[in-house]
């Protein structure tokens, strides 16, 4: 694979959803590639990817997990079913991330994320203890693996998942920062966040989105084609450069409707070239 740049430009794919010549096609050389919980991550499956890989001459960053019965719909909702909190879920999609990071190991790719959902502040809480345990299982098969366990932003306020993060306790554990997520859940400035979390960032999404609406409870904010939100793509971009971060900025952009989607994905690559040089 072509060697990549600082700050490269990448985007979030998804398999079955997207395929690697259409994500190519909007500029970009990398990327990470999110696997729903239904697809089927067989010998057969890998030794497609990676040659696909080859010929396209793409390079994947990292491979981000999504689980059966999660559900985004609201702040609520989001609580009960997502990542590693609901207790009655948490075998099925532990040995999930852990096929999960076999199957990336397979296609040579160093780093799995995840979200793992609401952590509770409270140290003592049982979920945050579950949590923990699983997080730190989930570290050492990656490890093996010569692998990193990155998660998601967004869900909790920075302080909360660094008390976390660092409570964890394992050398192979990063963070994937979501900039828009922390305005979607209404969880706090991206940029000061980013500054608290700087030191444990090994990648970062480039999305944008607005804060929840005040007058609707529970509410999530809402998505936004990049540089047409409230994160402030330029501040992000230069908090970026400013924490010695050179990673890729991989453009995520989920609605429904597929040819926007990549309308909106290939304007988000022109505007990071701009504030990248």
């Amino acid at each position: 694979m072509s060697a990549l740049r600082d700050l490269e430009i990448g985007a979030m794919m998804w398999m079955v959803r997207d395929t690697v010549a259409r994500i190519k096609s909007l500029g970009v050389h990398c990327g990470q590639l999110g696997v729903a919980g239904d697809v089927t991550l067989d010998s057969a499956t890998a030794q497609a990817w990676k040659d696909e890989l080859k010929k396209q001459d793409f390079t994947l960053v990292t491979c981000f997990a999504g689980y059966n019965g999660e559900s985004y719909a609201d702040i609520p909702t989001v609580q009960r079913t997502v990542g590693f909190i609901p207790p009655e879920t948490r075998a099925e999609r532990e040995a999930r991330t852990l096929e999960l990071s076999d199957f990336a190991a397979a296609l040579g790719v160093k780093s799995i994320a995840c979200h793992i959902g609401f952590v509770p502040a409270d140290e003592t809480h049982p979920d945050y203890v579950a949590v923990k345990a699983m997080v730190r299982r989930v570290c050492d098969h990656a490890a093996r693996n010569g692998q990193t366990f990155a998660l998601e932003t967004g869900q909790e306020p920075a302080e909360t998942l660094l008390h976390f993060f660092k409570d964890a306790g394992r050398p192979n554990l990063g963070i994937n920062f979501d900039p828009a997520n922390m305005i979607l859940y209404g969880t706090g400035d991206p940029i000061e966040a980013l500054g608290v979390l700087a030191g444990h960032v090994i990648s970062v999404h480039a999305k944008d989105g607005d804060w929840p609406p005040k007058d609707v409870p529970g509410a999530l904010g809402t998505e936004r084609p990049l540089g047409q939100g409230a994160v402030g793509m330029e501040r992000f971009v230069a908090k970026l450069k400013e924490i010695g971060y050179k990673g890729p900025m991989n453009i995520e952009r989920e609605i429904e409707d597929m040819e926007q989607r990549y309308a909106d994905m290939a304007m988000g690559v022109k505007l990071l070239e701009k504030l990248r040089a």
